[in-house]
């Protein structure tokens, strides 16, 4: 695998939903809130397409966000990296499969509204994949993510060894990989199907990890038996990787950190 790769850019909201930080904001989009001088989906694609790796890049947003988007991804395509503006799906599966049926593998997917992603983090995801994983999520652990601030997430997803939170960063490797994803292309969203759930992940396999029984190795090595690929974790030690931009409190953390980068660098 050569270290070049898509970009699935997830830029949609809830359909017929209004983000209630958009609204706040006076925008329609949530991916068009402005932070720290530039609009979410500008830091982000920002940050994806200066990376060396990037070949290309599909924005997934609604038919009725792409008038607004389109300039501001135009503003970063550059030769030999186009940015292609995609309808998005009613479901997020979906619409990171229509992103990939527009590219090439491997895909590394994340999302509008996290500006902070590093280079070294999609580095990390890529080498897993090189490595011979089909799909992996990066992850970091609750005590990383604290100590860049106590309240940057509320919810950990907790196992035998530790709590962990995702940092919407995610790879998919090739086609099989994409071929184990097409299950939740109309599982819409699970918690509101149960079944849909179980059936994806098996009630034993769902049981252990809802009760923190196994650690989150464990968790992977079953997802991958069920899914019938190599299933890995990448561990990103940088607390501010499993920070996004959800609501108000979360925004003003954003905020501070970008903030507090600038300054760095003018020390």
């Amino acid at each position: 695998m050569s270290g070049k790769f898509d970009v699935i850019l997830l830029a949609a909201q809830r359909t017929g939903i209004v983000n209630p930080l958009g609204q706040a904001h006076g925008v329609s989009h949530k991916c068009l809130i402005p932070i720290a001088g530039k609009m979410l989906i500008a830091r982000t694609l920002e940050s994806v397409t200066s990376h060396p790796g990037c070949r290309a890049v599909h924005v997934l947003i609604e038919p009725d966000g792409e008038a607004a988007v389109r300039p501001v991804a135009e503003a970063f395509a550059r030769e030999g990296v186009p940015i292609h503006i995609i309808s998005s799906d009613s479901n997020i599966a979906g619409s990171v499969l229509s992103g990939c049926d527009n590219g090439h593998p491997p895909f590394v997917i994340t999302t509008a509204d996290n500006v902070l992603i590093k280079h070294d983090s999609i580095d990390r995801v890529v080498k897993a994949m090189a490595s011979g994983a089909g799909a992996v999520a990066a992850l970091a652990n609750k005590d990383d993510i604290r100590r860049v601030h106590p309240v940057a997430q509320r919810f950990f997803y907790e196992f035998r060894d530790h709590g962990y939170a995702n940092c919407n960063l995610y790879g998919i490797a090739d086609q099989h990989a994409l071929e184990a994803v097409e299950i939740f292309r109309e599982g819409g969203q699970f918690m509101n199907h149960p079944r849909r759930l179980v059936n994806a992940f098996g009630l034993f396999n769902i049981l252990m990890m809802r009760f923190g029984w196994i650690s989150i190795d464990n968790a992977f090595q079953r997802m991958s038996k069920r899914f019938g690929i190599d299933m890995r974790r990448v561990p990103l030690s940088d607390g501010t990787q499993a920070i996004d931009v959800d609501n108000e409190r979360t925004y003003r953390i954003v905020e501070a950190i970008l903030e507090n980068r600038v300054h760095e660098l003018k020390i």
